[in-house]
Order: C-alpha cells, then structure tokens, then sequence
C-alpha cells in the first residue's frame, strides 16, 4: 500500500499550485488542470497585446514568452480571428513545468487527453484528506443518508436502499459498474480527441498517445509506428513495475542520500552563519577606519576653529583698544597728562611705537584668520568607488578579456568578450564604459547588464575615446574587472552606402555580392596581363565600381575592408563629373583621390 499523503507533490498543479482539477496531459507529459490552460492561453494573448513578456492578471500563472512564441502569436493576431469569450484563439504557450514551447494545432484545448487515472488519484487523496467527511446520497428524501457506494455509469452516490431501489435485480441497471463513495466519475471508454465519436485502440510510440484507428489510417499518426493497446498496456506496467521495484530495493541507498543531503542542510546553515558573521567583521573593520577618520579630520577642524577663534577674538581686543577713554587710547590720552618731560619721554617713546602700528593696521585692516575651512574639505570620490566595487569576489569566476579584434567602433560600439577557460562561468556580465575627458577629475561610469558577451552601445560622441571594462556575476559573486581597453570613434558620422551593379558596373570582369557590400574580381586571362604589364612597370587596365550614394556637403566617415590576397585595390572619392571618364578610359591615369 502506498501512503496516499505522501505523495502529495506529484498530484500539485505546476501553473495553480492547488491539486489537480480534470487534469489535461499535454504533448511534453506534463499534466496542467483543464482551467489553467484556459487561463494561460488568455493570458498569453493579453499579454502580447499589452506588449508585456508577463501577464498583468495576478490572478492567472505567471508566464515567461519565449521570441518564438511571439512570432507565432503574432502572426495568430493578424490572422483576423474574432475571438470567443470562452475560447481562447491562441494555441502556444510554454509548459509550466519544462518552460517548453506547446503547441495545441487547430483543436487547441479538445485536442489534449483528459488523464482520468491522476484524476483518480487526486480524488483518493481528497477522500482520504476528508475522511471524517462523508459523501451524501444524491436520491434519498431529506435529510440525505451516507451513501455506501457510487455507479460509475450513472454518476451518482447512493445508499443502500436506493440503490435496490434504482438498480432492480435482473434489469440492465443491475449490470452497471458500481464502487466505494466517490464525487469522481470518469468515463469506462476513452475517445479520441481528433475522432470523437472513435474510441482509441491503439499507441503511438513515436508521440507517446493512444490513438484511434482513424488516426493511423489518413490523420497526423499515418507514418508512426503504432502498437495495440493490450501490448502497449502490457509493455509501460512492466517497465513501471520494474523501475518502481528498482527504487524499491535502493531504499537504504536513497535513506543514505536523504541523510547526507539533512546534513548538507545543516552545514549550509553553519556555513552561512559563519559567512555572515566574516562579512560583518569586514564591514565592522570598515566601520572602525571611518570612525578614526572621522573622529581625526573633527578634532583638526576644531582645533583649526580654536586657533583662528583666538586670532580673531584678540585682533578683536586690539581694535578695542583703539577706542576713545578704552585700551590703548585711553592709555595714550592719560599719558599725555604727563607734565615731567624725562617722565613724559621714558614712557612716550615705546607708546608712539604702538600707536604706529595701530594706525598702520587701521589703514590696512586684514583679519587675523580666515574664516573658511575649505582645506579640510574630505574628498571621498575614489573611496565611494571603491565602495561601490565592494562585492564577494571569488576565484572560481574567470575575469572576462574584451576582444579588441572583435570589437567595432563606427556610429554604434560592438564591444565583446571572452572568457579564456570556461565558457559560461557567469550569469550575467556588467559592462561599464566612460568618455576620456582630461578636464573631469571625478570619472563616471556608465553601466550595463549583459546577458550574452557582447553589446551594442549607441549614443556615443564622435572623434572621442572611450574606456571599456567588463565583469561577470554568478549570483552573488563577481569576478575581478578585465582590463581597460580604449577605442575610439570614427571622427565623423559614418557614411553607410552599398556598390552601384548599374552604373558602369562590368559583370564580366567584377562579380558583386547578392547584397552589394563586396567585389571581387573575376579570375581570368586578362587579369593575368594586367599583373604581368604592372610587375614590368606598363600601365594596367583597371576595372572600377562606385558606391550607389554620393556626397554633396559635410564631414562623414567610410572605411573598406582589403583582403589580404587582393594584388592592386585603390580607393578614394572621385567628383561626378569625372565618373563617365573613368568608365571610358580604364587605363590608369586618372586614379581616384
């Protein structure tokens, strides 16, 4: 016997998360309730309409759209088809459970099996969850008694005494399949959802379905390999009996397992307590410096105050002094009083001396101090950086190398990186970026997550150098910075133009590439005599080809690419009305600037 509450998780919708409700079986074999595809699909479309990648129902599973499903959707909507209120029109949509692309054909929802044994065991569950609850007789008078037992061809419960009375012996209703209390009723044939009037007899083994004969015959199962339903029967319950045996006789084994995976439990409890607690000790120790600093930079700033405020406060007495009957007038007005000339002059000589100064100052007035603090002003500009770089580095990460070769600098920056071991260490990768500007002494990095190792950056300024840096996170973790690279834009706007296949364009001695952004030269015997008349010094015959677009006014930017193996390329501008010389006289004499 298997304890029915132990199995619990398997009979858990993945879109509702409650227990299955006529459980659907979709082509990836997941199962999903009948009304969470309904509600999916709705959602699915509500959500392309809105231009959202994630329904705004709450209500509804929450759902991630894939770039294809979009492309289908979207062809689905301009289609034209009026939609129904019941019926959802679209047919895609992920699985909840593989995030696999499902897609229902034309019959949608009518085209999925109801699987009635997982409905079967989802009711056993419930029954045995309400046991003390019991299921009343759907016949018997008021009050309803307990029903004892279920027909399975009528759908419905009865009691003992109702059902004698509505299965009379020796009628046909007597012959009706009959079983314990039960609110489940399934049918006792299945039928095929493409045929429904047919009933299913066969499997497909290449879909993984049972199928109909008329399916094998002329449907989408013509060209599968197909089995019948007693040997398709008879061949999954002996490999099911035989898988569950198996698991069965590795209980200790899979004990052993629970046991050290509840000890890998503990230990990551333990471990990351201990992580926390590092953590805090680093940031404690940060916390100390900053209290030191601080503390230090504030007891400068005061005794900084303490000494101009002394300055100032005793220029403040001296400029007192300077006042009538006050200080050091009042001194010099009483010594003036002095009639004893030898007195007078003893004491007048070092006065006089003082007043000078006074009236010098007075004359000049300039504060003793300054009042400003602008040499204690703490510049925090690289720290906060560092700061804001304060991450659990890990050495397991490989630090990403931006690939100067692959990279392009025209209108738009193609940057891109590589990790030199590991392919996909990381997540997702941070790249930052910053105009070179001699006069900014902060710089300021501009960021951007990456999930790929490459990206496109536009809005950049032209004729200017930029730095390049890249990181990757895996979590939590980041690596190292890679290195700094510097490019540097074109110095114009780039001129985008494609070769002209009309105007003067030979097809006989150039062939030009089906989207015109590449020429070459057609091997042959003439080619051969011009590079034979070149290495002697003759003029060679050259073969031109003009871009479709011309210049009148401005400062752009265009660039060629060369192969290595070409012998003779030469290119430059040419002004209009020289271009119908050129195509007359190909000799070399009047080559383009």
């Amino acid at each position: 016997k298997v304890a029915i509450k132990g199995i619990e998780r398997e009979l858990i919708c993945p879109a509702c998360k409650e227990l299955f409700t006529h459980p659907l079986i979709l082509p990836c074999q997941h199962n999903i309730c009948h009304k969470c595809v309904k509600e999916i699909l709705f959602a699915f479309e509500d959500s392309f309409a809105d231009g959202g990648s994630e329904s705004s129902n709450q209500s509804s599973p929450r759902i991630r759209i894939s770039a294809s499903s979009m492309d289908r959707i979207d062809r689905i909507n301009r289609s034209g088809i009026k939609r129904n209120s019941l019926t959802p029109r679209s047919t895609l949509f992920p699985c909840p459970s593989c995030q696999r692309d499902i897609d229902l054909g034309d019959r949608g929802i009518n085209g999925l099996f109801r699987n009635f044994t997982l409905e079967t065991i989802v009711e056993r569950y419930r029954q045995a969850a309400r046991a003390a609850i019991a299921i009343m007789c759907d016949f018997c008078k008021p009050p309803p008694q307990e029903s004892t037992k279920s027909c399975m061809d009528c759908s419905a419960s009865y009691c003992n005494e109702c059902f004698k009375i509505h299965h009379p012996w020796g009628t046909v209703k007597a012959q009706h399949e009959y079983v314990g209390p039960t609110t489940n009723f399934r049918p006792k044939i299945l039928m095929c959802p493409e045929h429904e009037m047919e009933r299913v007899n066969m499997y497909c083994e290449i879909c993984r379905r049972p199928v109909c004969h008329l399916c094998k015959l002329g449907g989408g199962h013509a060209n599968h390999r197909v089995t019948t339903m007693s040997t398709a029967y008879k061949t999954l319950k002996e490999k099911l009996s035989k898988d569950i045996e198996y698991l069965i006789s590795k209980e200790s084994q899979v004990k052993a397992h629970i046991t050290q995976l509840d000890l890998l439990l503990k230990e990551t409890e333990c471990n990351s307590e201990r992580a926390k607690q590092e953590a805090s000790q680093s940031f404690e120790k940060l916390y100390h410096v900053l209290e030191e600093k601080k503390s230090a930079a504030l007891r400068a700033i005061e005794t900084s105050k303490n000494i101009r405020l002394e300055k100032l406060q005793t220029q403040v007495e001296e400029y007192q002094g300077l006042l009538e009957n006050n200080g050091l007038v009042g001194y010099a007005q009483e010594v003036l009083k002095e009639t004893d000339p030898s007195c007078f002059v003893q004491t007048a000589k070092q006065l006089h001396v003082r007043i000078q100064k006074a009236t010098e100052s007075l004359k000049s007035f300039r504060p003793a101090a300054e009042t400003t603090f602008e040499d204690f002003v703490v510049d925090t500009a690289k720290q906060e950086d560092i700061l804001g770089d304060l991450s659990f580095h890990s050495n397991g990460l490989e630090i990403p190398e931006i690939n100067e070769e692959q990279c392009r600098m025209y209108n738009k920056a193609l940057i891109s990186w590589e990790c030199p071991e590991k392919a996909d260490s990381a997540d997702i990768y941070v790249l930052e970026y910053h105009k070179l500007n001699k006069e900014e002494e902060s710089v300021t990095w501009q960021k951007t997550e990456v999930c790929g190792k490459s990206k496109v950056l536009s809005d950049l300024d032209d004729d200017s150098s930029y730095a390049f840096r890249v990181r990757g996170y895996k979590g939590s973790i980041c690596s190292p910075w890679s290195r700094e690279v510097i490019m540097r834009t074109p110095p114009a706007p780039v001129f985008s133009f494609l070769f002209d296949d009309k105007c003067g364009y030979n097809n006989e001695h150039l062939q030009l590439n089906p989207r015109r952004t590449s020429v070459e030269s057609r091997a042959g015997f003439p080619l051969l005599l011009g590079s034979e008349r070149l290495q002697v010094g003759c003029y060679t015959t050259l073969d031109y080809i003009i871009g479709d677009t011309g210049i009148a006014k401005g400062k752009h930017f265009w660039a060629f690419s060369v192969e290595a193996y070409s012998y003779l390329v030469k290119v430059g501008v040419v002004p209009s009305n020289k271009i119908q010389k050129l195509f007359h006289n190909t000799h070399d004499v009047t080559s383009p600037r």
